[in-house]
């Protein structure tokens, strides 16, 4: 989505348009609450502010919309700026499988799943600790981050897991939501997913979720005046601290 985007902004605005987005998603993933920051020179801004959505409409693929564009503060950055991210990822135990118009954005698990036992196996993850098992390491990037909130809620055959976190590293939800998924159907207990925390390494045995099933549904910033002493905070490197003996 967003090379599609850039290109058609590119065309529209006649100058290259990098963005700087809130979350990258991996191939296959959705997002319904994707925030984009982009610098467009003053003169093309006061030619096409009055109707860039709409032209932008017209060149971007059906399955691609920017639904609200808006000036902000020199600070703004769409990325070091969030407070928060919050992602679903969207399961079905029905035997009979995903609904068919919703196959793209559901996942289909032939075993059934103890929504309950999920439920408390992702309680445990709550909080600021290091997701290196969790995650696809980068060079230089810290794995530590604070879950807030990581429910497990059912609707008939449904599971919808909603987790939201500060910042994830790359791959880490569907990593999460794949040991989940190893409680849930029973072959891990409630404790296993949360006992990997101790690991320094990415967990081999932790199967990632598929793409399908995940959408960033929502990014939340703090006050235009508080934009630029966000940034910095998010910049900050966290460590791991070793107890004191």
């Amino acid at each position: 989505m967003q090379g599609v985007l850039q290109e058609t902004l590119a065309q529209l605005i006649q100058t290259p348009a990098p963005l700087t987005v809130a979350g990258r998603t991996d191939a296959g993933v959705h997002a319904v609450g994707q925030v984009a920051s982009l610098d467009v020179p003053a003169a093309g801004w006061a030619t096409l502010g009055a109707t860039f959505l709409r032209r932008l409409a017209g060149m971007l693929p059906e399955d691609v919309r920017v639904n609200a564009v808006r000036v902000m503060p020199v600070d703004f950055d769409a990325r070091f700026s969030a407070l928060w991210r919050r992602y679903e990822y969207c399961v079905t135990d029905n035997p009979l499988g995903a609904p068919p118009l919703a196959r793209a954005a559901v996942l289909a698990w032939r075993r059934t799943l103890d929504a309950s036992a999920m439920a408390a196996a992702a309680a445990l993850l709550v909080g600021e600790h290091d997701f290196a098992a969790y995650c696809r390491r980068r060079e230089g990037a810290t794995t530590i981050r604070r879950i807030e909130r990581f429910d497990i809620v059912r609707a008939g055959p449904d599971i919808t897991c909603t987790v939201q976190a500060d910042a994830f590293c790359h791959s880490m939800v569907r990593s999460l939501v794949g040991a989940l998924l190893a409680v849930g159907d029973g072959r891990q207990p409630v404790s296993w997913p949360a006992s990997l925390l101790a690991r320094s390494i990415r967990a081999d045995e932790v199967t990632v979720a598929p793409a399908r099933g995940l959408t960033l549904v929502e990014v939340a910033y703090p006050a235009d005046a508080d934009l630029a002493a966000r940034a910095r905070e998010t910049r900050r490197v966290r460590v791991k601290l070793s107890p004191t003996p």
